[in-house]
């Protein structure tokens, strides 16, 4: 079951908005904190081997299990062995990464928008090694940084889709953390997928904004309040992790349903949470280490429907124990199913709000 954190992936979006969080040393690259990958045995040929940095310990944090089965995965591919060093807090992450360096691997694998500015810095002092950096980028290109992002617009327009098919209201909204490009990626394509599938729906959104826009429930949860007050009944939460969990308990109080991002959030609030916009981290890892091991290292490479890397819970193995709501609607499914493969065709294009005009 995923547990909902503190933090969230979707926080990417503070190195767009200027509030990246500086690294700095601490002894959380301890032996305790150096784990095996799952199925990692440790050892082997350092030159085959994976590090992969987490911003947090993994625990039940799906966004992260993927990415460490991704890094074993690549790994073992290889001919090597998979390494996870979780850093507890976010003053444990430039050493942990300078602990992955260390080990002199094929690839040192660092996920989150937290490590922009040690991996620059270890990127500079260290020109043989290289990295992936998954779910952000550093501002500056390093020809040992490779990047791997994600079209997550894409997988919001699908959500949309569906949401422009269960509204009874005929009215869709979004509560966001910031009005900035890159997080209007999961709300204005929600938005347009609406009415794709539902012509007549209208769309509104709200952010959460302030001091904490991605740690603020109670302002998340009047938002989404307001939003039932304009008779919303269909609402996509891109407020964080802990903004989310505002979104769900008033969507869940007002008798209204909502969407989820990243992972599946379903289980956080059942009978409320529609279907979710999941970003693979285990497919960027594990294409960006092959791609970087073929000798295409550097430049950014976008994960999106098409490579897999975007998707929804309703369209993954597991649905049926995903305790999401459109689990109850395979004609919903099968609508959006047929959606998806013309965005992968070409037919269907999604507008980009972090795109440059």
């Amino acid at each position: 079951m995923y547990r909902i954190t503190s933090r969230h992936r979707l926080a990417v979006a503070a190195v767009v908005v200027g509030t990246a969080l500086a690294a700095t040393a601490c002894n959380a690259s301890a032996d305790k904190d150096k784990t095996p990958a799952a199925g990692g045995t440790g050892g082997g040929d350092a030159a085959k081997n994976v590090v992969l940095v987490t911003p947090e310990p993994i625990g039940v944090n799906d966004f992260l299990k993927l990415a460490a089965t991704g890094a074993q995965n690549a790994a073992k591919k290889a001919g090597g062995s998979a390494t996870v060093l979780e850093s507890k807090d976010t003053s444990a992450i430039q050493q942990n990464v300078e602990a992955a360096v260390r080990q002199k691997p094929a690839v040192v694998v660092a996920v989150g928008f937290e490590f922009a500015d040690v991996l620059a810095q270890q990127a500079e002092a260290n020109p043989k090694q290289q990295f992936l950096f998954v779910d952000s980028c550093t501002s500056k290109p390093y020809p040992n940084i490779t990047c791997a992002t994600f079209r997550e617009h894409e997988g919001t327009f699908l959500a949309g889709a569906e949401a422009g098919l269960l509204t009874k209201s005929g009215k869709v909204g979004a509560v966001v953390a910031l009005d900035s490009p890159q997080i209007r990626r999961f709300s204005d394509p929600f938005g347009a997928g609406a009415k794709q599938t539902n012509p007549a729906s209208a769309f509104t959104q709200l952010f959460v904004g302030g001091q904490k826009p991605f740690n603020d429930p109670a302002r998340a949860g009047e938002q989404t309040a307001s939003l039932k007050a304009k008779d919303v009944d269909q609402i996509m939460g891109a407020a964080s992790a802990a903004g989310n969990l505002g979104v769900f308990n008033a969507a869940k109080a007002a008798g209204v349903q909502a969407f989820g991002v990243d992972v599946n959030q379903c289980s956080a609030a059942p009978g409320t949470v529609v279907d979710n916009v999941i970003k693979r981290t285990d497919i960027a890892v594990e294409k960006g280490v092959e791609q970087i091991s073929g000798g295409k290292a550097g430049g950014v490479t976008s994960y999106g429907l098409k490579e897999g890397g975007i998707t929804l819970t309703g369209m993954e193995p597991g649905l049926e124990t995903s305790q999401c709501l459109i689990a109850q609607h395979p004609d919903v499914l099968k609508t959006v199913l047929g959606l998806r493969d013309q965005i992968v065709a070409g037919s269907v294009t999604v507008a980009d709000p972090a795109a440059a005009k």
